[in-house]
C-alpha cells in the first residue's frame, strides 16, 4: 500500500440539492450517497479522510425558512444557520457513508464536526456579497424580493436570479486542531461546511 495520505474530499451543496430538483430530503440522501462513491476508495486504501461540502442551496432555504417564519419566532442570524446546515448536512453524509461502509465490512470510525472560521471584520466581501444561496428566480421575483425583503440578488451565470450573502476569506479553522487529532487516529471527518 502507498504511504497513507492526509485526503480532503469537497462536496459542493449542489451535488446535495441538485437543480432542477425540489431539493426534499429523500433527494439529498440519494444524492449525498452517489456522491460519496469515490469517497470509498479512499477509505478502503486507508487514508485520512476530510470531507467538507457547499451548503449554497440549503442555506438559501433556511434563509427562506426563518424569513417566512418571522412572525411566529425570532429570527436566526447567517452563521447559526450555518452551523444548522453543517449539522444536518453532516448528518447526512455522516450516516450514508457509514451505512456503505458497514455494508462492504470496513471498520472506520466516521464524525461530523459542526466548525467555524475566523474572518476579518473589515473583509471587503462584507459589502459586495458574492456566495449564490438558495433558489433560483426570474427577474421580476427577484426585483420583489430586493424591494420587499430588501435582499441582495445576482444573475447567476444565466441560470436566473438568486440571493447572495458575504462569503469573507477564512484566516483560521478555530476546530482545527481537533480535527487533526480525529484524522491522525483514523476516523473519517466531516468539518468546514458551506465555507
Amino acid at each position: 500500500m502507498d504511504a497513507v495520505k492526509t485526503v480532503v474530499v469537497a462536496l459542493g451543496g449542489n451535488a446535495i440539492t441538485r437543480e432542477n430538483q425540489e431539493g426534499n430530503i429523500y433527494e439529498q440522501f440519494l444524492n449525498t450517497r452517489q456522491s460519496l462513491e469515490g469517497v470509498l476508495e479512499l477509505t478502503e486504501l486507508g487514508h485520512r479522510v476530510l470531507i467538507t461540502h457547499g451548503n449554497g442551496p440549503q442555506i438559501g432555504n433556511e434563509l427562506i425558512r426563518v424569513e417566512e417564519a418571522v412572525k411566529l419566532v425570532p429570527t436566526l442570524p447567517l452563521g447559526v444557520l450555518v452551523g444548522d446546515t453543517q449539522g444536518g448536512m453532516g448528518y447526512m453524509i455522516e450516516q450514508c457513508l457509514q451505512n456503505v461502509l458497514h455494508d462492504r465490512g470496513i471498520e472506520r470510525e466516521v464524525a461530523c464536526m459542526i466548525t467555524q472560521m475566523e474572518v476579518d471584520r473589515a473583509d471587503p466581501a462584507f459589502k459586495n456579497p458574492t456566495k449564490f444561496v438558495g433558489p433560483f428566480y426570474t427577474r421580476e421575483k427577484a426585483e420583489e424580493l430586493q424591494r420587499e425583503r430588501g435582499w441582495a440578488i445576482k444573475e447567476d451565470k444565466g441560470r436566473g436570479y438568486r440571493r447572495v450573502v458575504p462569503s469573507p476569506l477564512p484566516k483560521e479553522v478555530i476546530e482545527g486542531n481537533i480535527i487533526r487529532m480525529l484524522l491522525d487516529s483514523g476516523v473519517v471527518v466531516i468539518a468546514a461546511g458551506g465555507g
